[in-house]
């Protein structure tokens, strides 16, 4: 299948987005530390990032797996690679944070969990934690509450035939959400599952589909598109409407849209330039820079306490680097071969 670069660019960008936001409440950290101010940057809503992830993944879900539509296999290969996919990294950062919080709570400023808390967050299954969030115990771990749902919906659609798959996991999504605000609140954990942010998956299915019926942009509308996407971005970073559930994905939702668009349906008439190439690289590590920043961060955030706290601009340029290079050495040597050998033993 021929390389997306401008699909992994956007990857590449919405991690990057979900770090700068991290990044700048640690730099605050260590401003209060040394008695100095921090201003954290608002240009962007930088957890949008997220809303990017989201309407890639559901792109992404129709585009890497045509294939699999009406095959009589389909739905095993398709939860089996995904699960190749997910699951061994954020394992290990889960497992990873778990160490440290047990051994020094303090450095990740965070409760003992249950029992069932950590075990709910290896399932990515949606459960409040002591302080009434519905995060795991590894906090980054929502959104793949999110997408493990998404997937578990598209690999049953699987078993019908393939021009319903994406008609029916719509439905199921759009079923979720209209029962959330008609009948809601609703019990765990259809109240977690039923929040509008779902319906970005639905959003990247339909530019899969629109992609596979031949739909091609010239660069000057795909342009257009792009700067609307970013302004719209822009907009979202207010306060008010923008922040409250509906506000967010009534603005990052068509952002993202149309920014994936632009990836998806350009023509690729011209080789990428090296700016694209290097990113689209990250765009491989995207998964990895979003698991694996807020370590690399917070190490060096350690480093910074003792050293030099009040130089927060330095702080967060060597932080985005080291987190980075983390995630290019977790991807390359940890993330790829598991994935390889999960999907070897899954027969995937």
């Amino acid at each position: 299948m021929p390389q997306l670069y401008g699909i992994q660019v956007l990857r590449a960008l919405a991690a990057l987005m979900v770090a700068i936001h991290h990044v700048q409440a640690d730099a605050g950290f260590l401003a209060a530390k040394a008695g100095t101010s921090f201003t954290p940057s608002h240009a962007l809503p930088w957890t949008a990032g997220v809303d990017l992830f989201f309407v890639i993944s559901g792109f992404i879900m129709v585009h890497s797996s045509a294939g699999l539509f009406g095959k009589l296999d389909g739905a095993r290969l398709f939860i089996a690679r995904r699960i190749a996919r997910i699951v061994p990294l954020y394992w290990a950062a889960t497992t990873l944070f778990l160490a440290v919080l047990l051994a020094s709570p303090a450095l990740v400023n965070s409760d003992t969990p249950s029992l069932g808390q950590i075990a709910t967050s290896y399932l990515f299954w949606p459960m409040p934690n002591v302080a009434g969030q519905f995060q795991p115990i590894y906090s980054l771990g929502w959104t793949l509450n999110y997408e493990i749902l998404f997937y578990v919906l598209f690999g049953v659609a699987l078993f019908a035939p393939g021009r319903l798959v994406v008609p029916l996991v719509t439905v199921a999504l759009a079923g979720l959400v209209a029962a959330q605000a008609f009948a809601g609140p609703l019990p765990l954990p259809f109240g977690f599952w039923g929040q509008p942010i779902v319906l970005e998956f639905a959003a990247g299915m339909a530019v899969g589909l629109l992609r596979q019926n031949g739909l091609r942009l010239d660069g000057r509308l795909r342009w257009l598109m792009a700067a609307v996407g970013i302004a719209l971005f822009v907009i979202a970073a207010g306060e008010g409407w923008a922040q409250t559930s509906w506000g967010a994905v009534a603005l990052r939702g068509p952002a993202a849209l149309l920014l994936v668009t632009a990836a998806a349906c350009g023509r690729n008439v011209t080789a990428p330039s090296a700016l694209v190439r290097a990113l689209a690289l990250l765009g491989d590590a995207s998964y990895a820079l979003y698991l694996v920043h807020p370590f690399a961060m917070r190490a060096l955030r350690e480093v910074f306490v003792g050293i030099a706290p009040s130089a927060t601009g330095l702080f967060i340029v060597l932080a985005l680097i080291a987190a980075v290079l983390a995630a290019l050495v977790v991807y390359h040597w940890f993330e790829r071969p598991m994935t390889k050998a999960v999907r070897r033993v899954l027969r995937a």
